[in-house]
């Protein structure tokens, strides 16, 4: 789940968007505006459409410090945040490494809930104030009071990956010692609340509940499908270990000169050979590296005008590993960096480039041979 709409950086951690967020943003002021009028015709249109437009806001600003929360923690323990993305199904905080104990674990995961649970409890004792009037502000502050305790409620639930799942996790993991036993433990639990939760929304739905049950639903199909993917990292972590970089690299990598003008290298090199990377040379030295993903960034009208050195990613700009690298390390920093190509240096010599396409084959084809 990547960002498409930067918002800047709190505690140097990279705060964004995606588009799905609009979605929710627009359902929760529409739903909002239909409850306040209902409640209180009396404020007007004007008012009650500017009211759940900030409460909406506001439900954000507390999503956000629910992930904050998980983020900083992480931080203090010195595992790296790159960002922290809002999107329809509320926020993911982008941790790049996994915790090294369950005590780490549990007060990661348990610190979300936690801060979402208080930020509910302020905003009902403001709301409940002696003395306080009913009126627009007073309306927001209990929404966002109950909103977040149910937040807190809901993420308590233990179904992998959410932090209730994760709390079950580092329990087991405590108990056990085993994180692989408590990962899939806490992947089957996580994937049998999501089933739970869809045949929730199905019967919700054709009991009359209408958008609500399918809502439901397709938060149960999300779980399904992330608990899911969690118990495949466990296969694809077991499938990689012991294995280095220089077991998956490529070692023929396909050359080409600096000067030739982009319409050339995509009608002569890129499309007939299928591959998708390859070494500038300039001057019989390794220049750079170049892919299908810096082509798509100059517009067609100009490739006749383009050199391969003005778009190629020079050597200085890239992420390196040696042959050595084990590669779960070069996945971390193939995540890290968001590159789909690591180059391969030894002795300062290129030796060859690790690509996620020759992962790909590799981990297909030692399925194939256990199930052989």
């Amino acid at each position: 789940m990547r960002s498409q709409i930067n918002l800047g950086r709190v505690f140097g951690i990279r705060i964004g968007l995606h588009y799905s967020w609009f979605i929710i943003a627009f359902l929760i002021v529409f739903s909002l505006s239909a409850q306040f009028h209902t409640s209180n015709p009396e404020w007007g249109d004007s008012v009650i459409l500017a009211l759940a437009g900030a409460t909406a806001t506001l439900f954000f600003v507390s999503l956000l410090l629910h992930e904050l929360a998980h983020s900083v923690v992480a931080k203090s323990r010195g595992l790296p945040v790159r960002e922290i993305t809002l999107f329809a199904l509320g926020g993911v905080s982008q941790i790049e490494k996994e915790p090294t104990s369950a005590k780490m674990e549990f007060w990661m995961a348990f610190v979300g809930p936690l801060t979402s649970a208080c930020i509910g409890l302020f905003c009902l004792a403001l709301s409940r104030l002696p003395g306080t009037p009913s009126s627009p502000i007073t309306a927001m502050v209990s929404w966002l009071g109950y909103i977040n305790l149910a937040l807190a409620g809901f993420n308590m639930i233990p179904g992998y990956p959410l932090d209730g799942g994760r709390i079950l996790r580092a329990l087991i993991w405590w108990k056990t010692g085993d994180v692989e036993r408590s990962t899939r433990m806490a992947s089957r639990v996580g994937q049998a609340v999501g089933l739970i939760f869809i045949g929730i929304g199905i019967l919700q739905f054709f009991g009359g509940a209408g958008i609500g049950g399918l809502w439901i639903a397709f938060i149960g199909w999300f779980l399904l499908q992330a608990a899911g993917e969690s118990y495949l990292q466990i296969g694809l972590k077991r499938a990689i270990e012991g294995v280095s970089v220089s077991d998956v690299m490529t070692s023929d990598c396909p050359t080409v000169s600096g000067n030739m003008n982009l319409q050339h290298f995509v009608e002569e090199e890129l499309l007939p050979t299928g591959r998708r990377c390859f070494v500038v040379l300039e001057n019989g030295a390794v220049a750079g590296l170049v892919t299908p993903q810096e082509v798509k960034q100059v517009e067609r009208s100009k490739w006749p005008f383009t050199a391969l050195r003005d778009i190629m990613r020079s050597v200085d700009q890239m992420q390196t590993v040696t042959p050595e690298t084990p590669l779960t390390s070069a996945l971390e920093m193939m995540s890290r960096h968001d590159v789909n190509q690591l180059p391969v240096v030894s002795n300062g010599r290129l030796v060859g480039v690790l690509s996620r396409a020759n992962l790909l084959s590799f981990l297909q084809t030692r399925v194939e041979l256990q199930a052989a």
